[in-house]
């Protein structure tokens, strides 16, 4: 009854809004511990893990004295075999604090699944949020183990669930787990959306085996034949790797699909596919156009990674375009235009995520949504 009491008193709360080589596989040297650990692929749109702490401090803000004694009357709950009830589970993932909380989340999403392995759940959707707890305390091999299990087939029934354990496998350099999450979500039908491709493709870049590239090559071949929309991160990445395949020509054909080419990575892989094919005179031309760019002082004009012109000035050495490399090269330095970041910082990174749409301003409306008369002034806006 106490446990009942409890999560009628937070429903009300949960319902609210709220080193380096080019070409050689990395050793993730940066990652972090689960707080703080940056997420290289996903946005915060994607991942919504603020939204999520939020309605967590909402939670544990009602909740003040009581959490304890939630989180061990489930527990009691859970060793009597006792019916968990859909609300009880949603107030328990939005206490867990702790590692041994987390556990408690867990054998009580396996047992309500084994209870509702044939009922819907409605419109929640229990799997992104076990996920972004596993994300917040740093459980990726947990989130892992339980999206892969076959007992669970059914309750992560969402692509969102499985791009969250993606993303932090991706993070913590546990690639090889990062695949077999996508092979699981691959047999039990999940449709692969845009940020799925991008995690695959990354994933595959990073392996940098041969079975990843035959994967990443069928992928981009599948949703192409589809006529499906490709991201330009997930085309980069897949250029990426068909360059350290030794590849070019897949990489050039890739290249060529990408609608937008003015990034930054996708100025520097335009110049590594050159250099690697030979085609000196044409990254001359694009260093040229650099060097002499007089764009707006708020305009970012073109950088290069260090890493990419130093394989420029050793595909050049003792060739006929040698000094011109050079002297742009140095050109480019003193302008700063040249960054130390390498191809593989500029490929991982976080995208910004979408903007929030702008308000409309008042004076755009000139009648009154209650009473659907003129406005007299600005100021009599609802």
């Amino acid at each position: 009854m106490a446990l009942r009491r409890f999560g009628e008193c937070c429903w009300s709360v949960l319902r609210a809004p709220c080193q380096r080589t080019l070409f050689g596989v990395l050793r993730p040297s940066w990652t972090e511990t689960c707080i703080g650990a940056k997420r290289h692929l996903l946005s915060e749109d994607v991942i919504k893990l603020q939204n999520f702490q939020q309605r967590k401090l909402a939670v544990a803000h009602l909740a003040t004295g009581s959490k304890g004694n939630y989180i061990e009357l489930f527990s009691q709950k859970l060793q009597r075999n006792e019916l968990i009830l859909r609300d009880e589970l949603k107030l328990l993932l939005h206490l867990c604090q702790s590692a041994d909380d987390i556990v408690i989340a867990r054998d009580a999403i396996y047992r309500y699944h084994a209870e509702n392995r044939n009922l819907a759940y409605g419109e929640f959707k229990f799997g992104p949020v076990f996920m972004r707890l596993c994300y917040e305390l740093g459980m990726e091999e947990m989130a892992a183990t339980a999206i892969t299990d076959k007992s669970m087939t059914g309750f992560f029934n969402d692509a969102t669930s499985f791009n969250i354990t993606i993303d932090m496998l991706f993070t913590k350099g546990l690639y090889e787990n990062a695949l077999e999450v996508l092979r699981t979500m691959r047999n039990q039908g999940i449709s692969f959306n845009n940020d799925t491709l991008t995690l695959a493709t990354g994933t595959c870049y990073k392996l940098n085996t041969a079975e990843s590239y035959r994967i990443c090559t069928a992928l981009i071949d599948e949703k192409q034949a589809k006529g499906h929309f490709i991201p330009r991160h997930a085309y980069c990445f897949a250029i990426a790797l068909a360059l350290r395949r030794s590849d070019i020509e897949r990489a050039k054909s890739l290249y060529s699909q990408i609608m937008s080419t003015d990034s930054r990575i996708c100025q520097n892989l335009k110049v590594l596919i050159l250099a690697t094919s030979g085609a000196m005179i044409d990254v001359i031309s694009i260093l040229s156009a650099a060097a002499l760019s007089r764009s707006s002082y708020f305009v970012k004009k073109p950088e290069f990674s260090q890493e990419v012109v130093d394989l420029l000035r050793l595909r050049s050495e003792g060739g006929p375009h040698m000094i011109k490399v050079e002297q742009l090269v140095t050109q480019l330095e003193r302008a700063g235009q040249v960054i130390q970041q390498t191809l593989d910082d500029l490929l991982c990174h976080t995208p910004t995520g979408h903007r929030t749409k702008q308000v409309p301003v008042l004076e755009e409306r000139r009648t009154s949504r209650r009473t659907l008369r003129p406005l007299q002034s600005t100021l009599l806006s609802e």
